[in-house]
């Protein structure tokens, strides 16, 4: 019973895991042990693909479905907790934006799309710590589950040289048109968590207090 109650954390704390070994993996100075790994590539369905960017984007694809499962887990089986919630948005973070930093340094794609991410994530989470302090909660918005969609779709797809899509039409680069969406959405859903959550941001008895 109590491994059953852990189970949501602990399908986090695997994907926090692999998630080091994604960074670990993309970070290491193979060149100063003279290792060409970095630049090994393989054929796959007629497409080059980096075998390090296919061992990341196998892993990265494994751990975006952790992030559904334990979720879907701890609200369905009633184990949803505050520990659980700190520990999905610490994954989801790492994760996502510093693989969105690494394939940024590796251009990728342009480094504004790394800094817009990170600033939403800072100005979005400062609005759930304050609702939360009040005694509220912000609940998830469409446009931002859209950019999280998007952006994890996007990721994998440039891991794995945009196949299948660039199978059917060459040279297509739909897993960076699908960062810069998801960026894109990044700013949209800043700007509706600000609006939906003004009220909580400009509290009228912190304004009176400070006054």
């Amino acid at each position: 019973m109590k491994n059953k109650k852990n189970l949501p954390n602990i399908i986090t704390v695997t994907r926090i895991i692999m998630s080091l070994v994604i960074i670990l993996l993309l970070c290491f100075p193979y060149d100063r042990f003279e290792s060409d790994f970095r630049t090994v590539q393989i054929d796959m369905f007629g497409i080059p693909v980096y075998v390090l960017y296919l061992i990341c984007g196998i892993l990265f694809i494994i751990a975006s479905v952790t992030d559904f499962l334990d979720g879907y887990i701890a609200r369905k089986y009633g184990l949803v907790s505050n520990t659980g919630k700190m520990l999905d948005a610490i994954a989801d973070k790492l994760l996502v934006d510093t693989v969105l930093i690494i394939l940024a340094h590796e251009r990728q794609f342009n480094v504004v799309v790394p800094v817009i991410i990170v600033m939403r994530d800072i100005v979005v989470n400062a609005i759930k710590m304050q609702a939360a302090s009040m005694g509220k909660v912000v609940a998830a918005i469409k446009s931002g589950k859209l950019k999280t969609a998007t952006q994890m779709v996007g990721i994998a797809l440039i891991f794995f040289n945009n196949i299948p899509f660039a199978q059917f039409i060459p040279g297509a680069n739909v897993g960076k048109y699908l960062i810069y969406f998801s960026t894109l959405m990044a700013l949209v859903s800043m700007y509706q968590y600000y609006t939906l959550n003004k009220a909580l941001i400009f509290d009228k008895k912190d304004t009176k207090e400070s006054k």
